[in-house]
């Protein structure tokens, strides 16, 4: 692979610019993988968050607290989940559980061989070790200006 500078330049070029440019290919990369299912990226993790539910499913408010966190989505996940129930994806009973539908299970079971295509090709040529490095390398860097980015 060629590299935008030597290694000297490398050392000098700005993290902001390079933490933005793989955010947004790499996410990018994963959202299009997604719409080939017509899923947007917060449903995908509310699907996935209810796969690994036992039968009696997950409380709405636990599965929305947890993401709401992922990628500044905010209170942006309150209308995700309800469109995954308009689209039968999902039930919430009266005790505001949430669970798959078979519709949903299959659909997230297919979406998933897709998304975990994507992560292979966002990962090929890299050796884990230097993976597990990078993300030593950026998480101290998070942590350096007292910021907060930890997933779940």
């Amino acid at each position: 692979m060629d590299y935008s500078h030597d290694d000297e330049g490398l050392a000098r070029q700005p993290i902001g610019y390079w933490s933005w440019a793989v955010h947004t290919a790499t996410v990018g990369h994963i959202r299009s993988a997604l719409a080939e299912h017509g899923l947007t990226q917060p449903r995908w993790w509310v699907l996935s968050q209810l796969a690994d539910a036992d039968d009696s499913g997950r409380p709405r408010a636990e599965v929305v607290d947890l993401l709401r966190g992922y990628l500044d989505v905010g209170d942006g996940m309150e209308p995700e989940v309800d469109a995954l129930i308009d689209q039968a994806l999902i039930t919430q009973d009266a005790g505001t559980r949430l669970r798959l539908t078979p519709e949903g299970s299959e659909l997230r079971t297919r979406a998933y061989a897709r998304v975990s295509r994507a992560i292979a090709e966002i990962h090929d040529g890299i050796p884990p070790e230097e993976f597990v490095h990078t993300m030593k390398v950026l998480q101290r860097m998070i942590h350096n200006v007292g910021g907060k980015a930890w997933h779940h």
